[in-house]
């Protein structure tokens, strides 16, 4: 599967239960799928809310980098290729594969056609998606303000009070 049929999915689901249009709030890989939904078929979409979004690409330094040159130099001399982390061994070859898609899929095109109003709520300590990604969407989505949470990648747990406060503030 692909991002975009995740994004059909939540859209089947909105004709299903008649929602004509609706405020997307997503977390991480349903930030992912939010971005999706609001800049391909924006006339479903009230408000987007961004919580730590997934959906761009990492900076990379040059370990990494270091790293899949070996890999891709091993399969050339037809030896086995590195593993990957321990959430990618343990998966099936289709859920590999559905991994690839959705990790390898830069949706920083997408952001200039959003056009809704965007909260981008973001963990000042978050690891997982880096707070400079905050910027980047930003920067990319022209009608949008960052709430920056004290936490980390579930900020919106870890400071729940200010998370609240500010989503109504921004529902209203």
């Amino acid at each position: 599967m692909t991002v975009a049929d995740f994004a059909s999915e939540v859209l089947e689901v909105m004709r299903l239960a008649q929602i004509e249009k609706a405020t997307l709030i997503g977390h991480s890989f349903g930030g992912r799928v939010a971005l999706e939904i609001t800049a391909k078929h924006s006339e479903k979409v009230e408000k987007l809310v961004l919580v730590d979004s997934a959906g761009l690409r990492p900076r990379r330094g040059p370990k990494y980098y270091a790293k899949i040159t070996l890999h891709k130099l091993r399969i050339k001399l037809g030896l086995k290729g590195m593993q990957g982390s321990k959430d990618y061994i343990s998966l099936s070859p289709v859920m590999k594969q559905t991994f690839k898609n959705i990790v390898n899929y830069n949706q920083k095109p997408l952001l200039a056609h959003i056009n809704v109003m965007t909260a981008i709520f973001w963990g000042k300590s978050d690891k997982e998606t880096k707070p400079y990604m905050a910027r980047i969407f930003k920067r990319g989505i022209r009608d949008s303000a960052v709430f920056w949470l004290n936490g980390g990648h579930f900020a919106y747990i870890d400071d729940i009070h200010t998370f609240i406060a500010v989503l109504k503030a921004f529902l209203r």
